[in-house]
């Protein structure tokens, strides 16, 4: 795979960093790339919030340092990394610089003209 096939738009589906293991946000994350390869991503989570970040991409792995704007219009950080199971299908961990350090939050990305099924 090459960071070529991984542009594109994804369904997202994913858990907060807290202790529940349940899904607790759904949107639509964007990858595209700029003049050196380098992957820009933009989520749009919920219809409201919107995060972008830049990544690069090694061994079919999609690391992405990203950044949005909270409450207060304070700016959170963090990184989230993806294994890209297919060209279609993304299995992702996150965290932020101000989380909860005991755990990681999760995000499952499908390709949204995509005919795979996320387990």
């Amino acid at each position: 795979m090459t960071i070529q096939d991984l542009i594109g738009t994804y369904s997202i589906s994913g858990s907060n960093q807290d202790e529940s293991p349940e899904l607790t946000y759904k949107g639509i994350l964007t990858l595209s790339l700029d003049k050196n390869n380098r992957i820009i991503a933009h989520w749009v989570i919920n219809n409201t919030q919107e995060q972008k970040g830049y990544g690069f991409f090694k061994d079919n792995i999609l690391v992405i340092n990203f950044n949005y704007k909270g409450e207060n219009n304070k700016t959170f950080k963090g990184v989230a990394v993806y294994r890209c199971i297919t060209k279609d299908v993304l299995d992702g961990f996150w965290s932020e610089k101000h989380g909860n350090p005991l755990y990681l939050g999760t995000e499952h990305c499908l390709r949204t003209e995509s005919m795979e099924r996320l387990n």
